[in-house]
């Protein structure tokens, strides 16, 4: 089953890593994404930009666009992983194999994926063979 790994942080903690203390996350970050890769349990993996760069469209009588994220929350949604996991328990442990490379604050929310649909977009972007 397909489950979205959800990544929340406090942005302006991650913001202010060091650029060695940035570098190190992102290396063990990328063992786990090596490690699932070859087990071939990972899907999309998506970095966020900053919610600076965040636009929000208010549903209502009139649809409304507003600068930033859609909710004022002390942790940011910074990223998600796609990943492939017989359980949710399987998944729970993905989760916990991230939050083990990111020692930070933060949490991982984990969900069933309902449905997914091949993307034209990833398609195209995969590497040629």
């Amino acid at each position: 089953m397909l489950y979205a790994i959800l990544c929340y942080n406090v942005e302006e903690a991650v913001g202010a890593w060091s650029k060695e203390h940035h570098d190190q996350t992102m290396t063990r970050l990328h063992a786990v994404h090596d490690k699932l890769a070859a087990q071939g349990r990972i899907g999309p993996v998506a970095r966020l930009l900053p919610t600076t760069a965040a636009t929000t469209l208010r549903k209502g009588r009139e649809d409304i666009v507003i600068d930033g994220p859609f909710a004022e929350t002390k942790e940011q949604l910074l990223g998600f992983y796609i990943v492939d996991c017989a359980s949710l328990d399987a998944a729970i442990d993905v989760a916990k194999d991230l939050a083990k490379a990111n020692p930070s604050t933060g949490s991982y929310e984990i969900r069933p994926v309902a449905e997914m649909h091949e993307s034209r977009l990833l398609a195209r972007q995969k590497p040629a063979a």
